[in-house]
């Protein structure tokens, strides 16, 4: 005897709804969602994503504090979130600045947070 699966033996019971949800699957699109998903998806990425909520701009050296960590461990993360596009820099003099670039990941990440606080109280 075989165990009870979840797989469907009709063929297609809603080919209309198939066909448009397939049609609004771009490869391309989830490729980059992706992307910008496994980038934040680190715990260190998040609190440096939370801290430029906080504060709009930060320095390497800031973010490294905040974050008790190495400023070579913390600069790995900051390119990380820069190549995924999630913030931008400015330069001033040596020193480099960081800044949130992409406000809806950032404001999806506070939510999960908060989300998360509310569970568990």
């Amino acid at each position: 005897m075989t165990k009870d699966t979840a797989v469907c033996n009709v063929t297609c019971l809603h080919e209309d709804k198939v066909n448009r949800v397939k049609e609004n699957l771009s490869d391309e699109h989830m490729h980059e969602v992706t992307a910008l998903l496994k980038a934040a998806a680190d715990q260190t990425r998040v609190k440096i994503i939370s801290a430029l909520t906080i504060e709009t701009e930060l320095c390497v050296c800031d973010v490294a504090n905040i974050l008790n960590c190495s400023v070579a461990s913390t600069s790995h993360h900051l390119r990380t979130l820069k190549k995924a596009g999630l913030t931008t820099t400015r330069k001033d003099g040596k020193t480099v600045y960081y800044k949130l670039s992409d406000h809806y990941m950032a404001a999806f990440i506070i939510h999960a947070l908060s989300q998360q606080k509310e569970i568990a109280l």
